[in-house]
C-alpha cells in the first residue's frame, strides 16, 4: 500500500484516501503520468535495440527461419514491459518510478499481474483510438482516473515518502 497513508474502512473494504483528505496523492498526477510514459519510451528503446541485436544474430544464424517469430517476440517488449513492471513489487515502470507514481487497485493493492495486462492492453488500445484524447477523461474525476484505470479499477496515485 501507499506508504505512510492509512485506507479508510467502509463496510469491510479498504479503500484509497479521497483527494480532499489527502490532496498531495494526487497532486500533479496527470503531468508526471505524461513524462513518465514519455520516459518509459526511451527505457523501451533501449530494450527494444538491445533486444534487436540479439534477435538479429538469432535471424541470421537461423538463415532466417526464426524472423516471423522473432517479429512477434519483438513486438511484444512494451507489453511485457508495462505488464512485468505494473505487477510487480513497486507497482510502477520506471518512468513512473522516476516521477514518484504508482499504480494501485481502489482497495490500495498493487495490481495483480492479470489486472496489469488488461490494463496494458487497454491503454495502448485506447491510445491508438484517441491519441491523447485518452487523457480528456483525466479531466472529469477526483481522482485523475483515465479510461482505462476505469475499466480495471486502477488508479495512478503519487508514491510519497513515509512521514
Amino acid at each position: 500500500m501507499t506508504a505512510g497513508y492509512e485506507f479508510y474502512r467502509d463496510n469491510d473494504r479498504l479503500d484509497l484516501p479521497e483527494p480532499a483528505d489527502f490532496p498531495e496523492l494526487y497532486e500533479g498526477v496527470l503531468w508526471r503520468r505524461v513524462c513518465a510514459y514519455l520516459l518509459d519510451l526511451v527505457f523501451i528503446g533501449v530494450i527494444a535495440i538491445g533486444v534487436w541485436l540479439l534477435f538479429a544474430v538469432l535471424w541470421l544464424l537461423s538463415f532466417g527461419l526464426l524472423g516471423p517469430l522473432l517479429w512477434l517476440l519483438f513486438s511484444l517488449i512494451p507489453l511485457a514491459y508495462h505488464t512485468l513492471l505494473l505487477s510487480g513489487p513497486r507497482s510502477a515502470t520506471f518512468g513512473m518510478r522516476c516521477f514518484d507514481l504508482e499504480l494501485r487497485t481502489l482497495s490500495g493493492e498493487r495490481p495483480s499481474f492479470a489486472q496489469a495486462l488488461v490494463t496494458t492492453v487497454l491503454f495502448y488500445v485506447s491510445v491508438a483510438m484517441t491519441g491523447s484524447l485518452v487523457l480528456l477523461a483525466t479531466l472529469f474525476n477526483r481522482r485523475r482516473r483515465t479510461l482505462h484505470d476505469f475499466l480495471t479499477g486502477t488508479v495512478m496515485v503519487r508514491r510519497l515518502p513515509m512521514p
